[in-house]
């Protein structure tokens, strides 16, 4: 397990207007994927598996229903196994918010709270 952060995501009331504040103000290049209801985000210079340059985390943008689990923005950590993860979160006062799920075929994701009721995000690659 890496641990390391790879992705965020930040949750809009308004994609458009989203979209544009982030690009506009940060440079950040914005790829709306309306067949998953997602935005990728990329921070800094990239390529198709994530940044080229080391101190860039991509991430990405979706709308905030009503009811969504996290009202802020989202870390996600790469880890071996979030089977393991989530178990690890469980025994250490967190919980499972959503189970391990497919994330096209580039790998898996699911999220918990942590103790504190902080969200955050859990990532696995898919192995080749």
């Amino acid at each position: 397990m890496s641990g390391r952060v790879v992705h965020f995501e930040i949750p809009f009331d308004d994609g458009d207007r989203a979209r544009a504040f982030y690009q506009e103000v940060f440079g950040w290049q914005i790829q709306e994927m309306p067949e998953m209801n997602y935005t990728m985000v990329s921070t800094g210079p990239s390529g198709e598996q994530g940044p080229t340059e080391s101190g860039y985390i991509n991430g990405g943008m979706m709308a905030r229903a009503g009811g969504q689990w996290s009202p802020t923005p989202v870390l996600v950590v790469d880890v071996a196994s979030i089977d393991d993860a989530l178990t690890e979160v469980g025994k250490r006062g967190g919980k499972t918010v959503t189970e391990k799920m497919a994330v096209g075929d580039m790998g898996f994701a699911a999220y918990f709270t942590d103790p504190e009721g902080n969200v955050m995000g859990l990532w696995e690659t898919a192995k080749a």
